[in-house]
């Protein structure tokens, strides 16, 4: 006989039979939005210092309601794992995050046996169960067994704790783009239903669909039938005024002229070319070094000073110290100060 039983917030059918558990749809139902309007999304972002715009809202808004996963594209230092962060904050819920890395497999993404404490669970089985004849040794090995494969000795990983959460909870995937393809297939199939297989237990549904946020840098093509189950964002480097806006709100001392300068530096930066561009944290972390050093307006010796906050690579720094006129010789102290060598190559 099959049998269904709940299990730390989720469905679980045993392996021993067949029952319908419920369906993506299903749950959906027993999901119940966070926000009301895209409105409420932008505000709420606002209020733990995020500032969206509305086509950021607009997809967050259009998540929640229709349980579907975001897949947030763009450069990297964009905000797309603070928006993640931002949203599970705002909605009070707990975040799980997934770093992706190459050699990704499912034991570190989804569960495994504690292996350890299964062999001394088996061990001191032995020892007290010495001398048992054969036939209790069966019954016993087979009470073992069930024994160890029980949830005292799983371990759960984020895509499997995800499911097994029964209250508000974001699921954050970061940088998918770095994981083989057939860990991304291991994505598509958890994120299709919200349920996962465990041969020894049996199958987990969720009880509560998560908010999924993936994010890639674009070092690869996802595919297509991922990209088909999610809605898709793209984020780029914010312009000048919105940049200026979101240091102004991460850096409340600081004056509104020296944000627009800082804004207006830094997007002249990114136009360079350069082999890394400054992300939105790297300019954060630039007015607030700014203001620490009590600097009231920023000129070529000021940057000068500075710039290796934001760059950091010697190519980088050069080529912008001849774009914006900096002295060559601080543009050489930085350097040899940033990567621990001298110009001509020395320790």
């Amino acid at each position: 006989m099959g049998h269904e039983r709940e299990w730390a917030g989720a469905y679980m059918t045993d392996s021993a039979g067949v029952t319908n558990p419920p369906t993506a749809t299903g749950l959906q139902n027993n999901t119940e939005p966070i926000f009301q309007s895209i409105e409420e999304v932008s505000s709420q972002l606002a209020s733990v210092g995020y500032l969206s715009d509305e086509a950021i809202s607009s997809v967050v808004y259009l998540a929640d309601h229709l349980s579907k996963p975001v897949l947030v594209e763009g450069p990297a230092g964009t905000g797309k794992t603070e928006l993640a962060k931002s949203v599970a904050t705002a909605a009070s819920a707990k975040l799980l995050r997934l770093q992706c890395y190459e050699g990704l497999d499912e034991s570190k993404a989804l569960y495994e046996w504690n292996y350890r404490k299964q062999l001394l669970r088996i061990q001191a089985e032995r020892v007290i169960g010495s001398d048992d004849d054969a036939q209790q040794a069966d019954n016993s090995w087979f009470s073992l067994e069930g024994d160890i494969f029980s949830e005292e000795f799983l371990l759960e990983r984020p895509l499997l704790s995800a499911i097994r959460e029964s209250g508000r909870v974001v699921l954050l995937v970061d940088e998918v783009d770095r994981v083989e393809l057939e860990t991304e297939a291991l994505l598509l199939e958890v994120l299709s239903e919200y349920q996962v297989s465990i041969p020894e237990m049996g199958t987990v549904t969720a009880s509560r669909i998560p908010m999924v946020f993936l994010t890639s840098n674009g070092t690869r093509e996802l595919s297509e039938a991922l990209k088909r189950r999610c809605l898709f964002l793209y984020l780029d480097y914010p312009d000048i005024e919105r940049e200026r806006k979101i240091i102004v709100s991460r850096v409340p001392s600081i004056t509104t002229e020296l944000a627009d300068q800082i804004a207006r530096i830094v997007r002249s930066l990114r136009e360079m070319d350069l082999k890394k561009d400054p992300s939105v944290s790297e300019t954060i972390d630039w007015a607030r070094t700014l203001v620490l050093l009590g600097i009231k307006s920023i000129d070529e010796n000021v940057v000068g000073d500075t710039l290796w906050v934001l760059l950091k690579y010697r190519s980088d720094l050069e080529k912008a110290a001849k774009e914006l006129g900096i002295p060559q010789s601080g543009v050489a102290r930085i350097g040899a100060t940033h990567d621990g060598t001298a110009r001509d190559g020395k320790r």
